[in-house]
């Protein structure tokens, strides 16, 4: 299979800029919403929300709205001219549902824009980059509790939307270790191992992660899933040729020595650089991720050197 190959890197935020706040998964508390209105207008933004946000859906509570409605609210925000960036307010569940009632022409036509969420918004990560060829931000949501609470999570999103250059080299959280030791070089992608498994097959996913650099992290599963997850992986072949992989949080799932071992015994396997706990996901104090761009992992000093910024 081919390798990995970089996207292409959307505009950096100015001051001024008008972004757009969606709910393509589940339903969003709107006092959480309110909250990271006012963060994203502190930072001299101009966030504009959509119609269905605070939806929810008539039969499937677990939904924001209908999916035709949850499509809607994202085509229609990221072909809005005047709208620099989506930002997902939360994830949850849902996207898979309406990811493929999207328009990709539309979206493609409508030019290089900024998205910005994780967890289940893995599979919209999947689809931009194999729909629209487009780097993505695995970074905090603004209606969700870290972004809101946690200076480090806003902080580095931040830098990386508005001066990128900053932040070319991310460095893992305290506690950091390297799982197997050595450096490596791909293109970033990855997030949430449940949606990187349920998305096998589709259209809109990668086939492979051959000669990439992949990010690992889930919440509230336990161990068995993790290694279902992984297995399945494996089995389908689309853990070969890897580069290297960093992991980031497992949230409320079972302690972490059984997932570290877990991890061990399903990737290590590999023979590719490994590093554990590296700050992202679901965690207190997150850091933004950009998919799509080559970087060079360091397991053993816990760093992401980007090739070039996040963002143009």
């Amino acid at each position: 299979m081919t390798p990995v190959t970089p996207l292409t890197r959307p505009a950096r935020l100015v001051p001024g800029a008008r972004v757009a706040v969606v709910a393509p998964s589940g339903p969003v508390v709107e006092e959480r919403l309110s909250a990271g209105l006012d963060l994203l207008r502190g930072w001299d933004l101009d966030p504009v929300v959509a119609p269905h946000t605070l939806d929810r859906h008539p039969e499937f509570p677990y939904l924001a709205g209908t999916d035709a409605d949850r499509a809607a609210d994202f085509q229609n925000a990221w072909c809005d001219p005047s709208v620099s960036a989506v930002l997902c307010a939360r994830g949850g569940y849902g996207v898979q549902r309406m990811v493929d009632l999207l328009d990709w022409d539309a979206i493609r036509a409508a030019g290089p824009k900024t998205l910005v969420g994780f967890s289940d918004i893995t599979a919209l990560h999947e689809a931009f980059a194999t729909r629209a060829g487009l780097v993505t931000l695995h970074g905090p949501m603004a209606a969700g509790v870290d972004f809101l609470k946690n200076g480090r999570a806003q902080e580095h999103l931040r830098a990386t939307l508005f001066s990128p250059e900053t932040v070319r080299t991310i460095r893992a959280a305290e506690g950091s270790t390297a799982l197997v030791p050595g450096r490596a070089r791909g293109v970033l992608l990855g997030g949430c191992l449940c949606l990187l498994a349920a998305e096998l097959g589709n259209p809109h996913a990668r086939p492979s992660a051959r000669g990439a650099l992949l990010c690992l992290e889930d919440v509230g599963e336990e161990t068995y899933r993790l290694d279902r997850y992984l297995t399945q992986l494996l089995r389908a072949g689309w853990l070969d040729g890897v580069a290297g992989i960093a992991l980031g949080s497992w949230a409320e799932c079972e302690p972490y020595e059984k997932v570290r071992a877990l991890l061990v015994d399903r990737l290590g396997g590999l023979g590719v650089p490994m590093v554990e706990e590296f700050g992202f996901g679901h965690e207190e104090g997150a850091l933004t991720i950009p998919f799509g761009v080559t970087a060079e992992l360091d397991a053993e000093a816990g760093t992401l050197t980007l090739d070039e910024p996040a963002l143009r």
